[in-house]
């Protein structure tokens, strides 16, 4: 009996579109040439000037794919809310590789001169933001401020019953005023005429210098504190893409059916008690599948990993670096070892197969309902 929530079939289909917007989001941060890598990686290809954030990137484009997955199953109306949207290179990778954002700005075409647009655009005088913004297609929640999402979110859904939107908090953004007073929007929340708010809490334990809170409570304090929220949190964790992937598909599909079932009773059968709605918590490295570490110091997992985890900065001389391209500074420069900056982001190399829903939308992994 196969009581797994993937097919192996599926499996490599949602694991190849993550590591395909993966790699989208790191062209944006550092391309300006090469987009497909079909030279070696040389310092022409990089910006001059780096700016964008990667840590919270792998961990929404992780969601996105599994979104988009959901939306084809339950056939859902379902749009996305990134809190964190410092994490721009996810909302955009992510619409351009679905085709919608090719369908607005058709000069960012389907191919590799779209893709090295794409690229150059990102953070470029003349281009796009660095964080989520209204050039975005379907935006509408800018990115740089963060607190809001679950506002937003919630905004979105009342008075309209069919919608579900997914709204990721980041656990920096968890700390903020607006962010804290949002959890408790859930006692407005009217089963028969309003949608479904799904937070999607991202516990990657680091802000841009700092633990964040959340990630270091106890997980029995962590659940009580979103239980005397009103919530219902259902627990994905680990660090192995595999395991991960059919935790966070085991969890979106509790989440839904739970979301189905209380609207069911509301509309149909006349409960109007207030329920406790699902959310979803995704403990996940911060940079996941990023450098380990650079010159001894721990990146993925670390606040390093939260803009820019490996600079361009080309050697004053020659003779300061050894072989291995670490210099006496401490830093590693992009000039002198591609792979410091692009290894663990070339295994993609051509788009996943399948198709996929033109809808916005880690670690041996566990889901738990509690």
């Amino acid at each position: 009996m196969n009581d797994r929530t993937l097919t192996p079939e599926l499996l490599r289909k949602v694991d190849a579109y993550w590591r395909a917007a993966n790699y989208l989001a790191v062209g944006q941060i550092y391309l300006r040439d090469n987009p497909l890598l079909k030279r070696p990686l040389g310092l022409a290809d990089v910006k001059h000037m780096l700016l964008g954030h990667w840590g919270s990137t792998p961990g929404q484009n992780f969601i996105y794919v599994h979104l988009n997955r959901a939306i084809r199953k339950y056939d859902l109306d379902m749009i996305y809310v990134s809190g964190p949207g410092h994490g721009g290179p996810a909302v955009v990778g992510n619409t351009y590789l679905e085709g919608t954002y090719s369908e607005i700005y058709p000069d960012v075409s389907q191919d590799e001169a779209g893709l090295r647009e794409l690229f150059l655009q990102f953070s470029f005088p003349g281009g796009i933001p660095s964080h989520a913004s209204p050039e975005c297609p379907g935006s509408i929640h800018e990115g740089g401020e963060l607190g809001y999402s679950l506002s937003h979110a919630f905004g979105a859904v009342f008075d309209n019953p069919a919608l579900i939107v997914a709204c990721v908090v980041g656990d920096g953004e968890a700390e903020t005023g607006p962010l804290a007073t949002a959890w408790h929007s859930n006692k407005f929340l009217d089963p028969v005429t309003d949608g479904a708010v799904l937070p999607i809490l991202h516990l990657n334990g680091y802000k841009i210098s700092n633990p964040t809170l959340l990630a270091r409570i106890t997980r029995e304090e962590l659940e009580q504190f979103l239980r005397g929220c009103g919530w219902t949190p259902l627990f994905v964790e680990g660090h192995e893409p595999g395991p991960m992937h059919e935790a966070m598909a085991t969890a979106l599909d509790t989440a839904v059916e739970r979301i189905k079932h209380i609207q069911r009773e509301a509309r149909v059968r006349g409960d109007l008690s207030r329920p406790r709605w699902p959310m979803i918590v995704l403990d996940s490295p911060k940079g996941w599948t990023g450098p380990k570490v650079i010159d001894g110091q721990r990146i993925e997992g670390s606040f390093r990993s939260h803009q820019v985890p490996c600079r361009r900065r080309p050697p004053r001389s020659t003779s300061g670096f050894s072989k291995s391209g670490s210099g006496a500074t401490g830093r590693r420069s992009c000039s002198t070892s591609g792979a410091a900056c692009g290894r663990s982001w070339r295994s993609w190399r051509r788009r996943a197969g399948g198709a996929w829903a033109r809808t916005p939308m880690r670690t041996a992994g566990r889901s738990s309902a509690t």
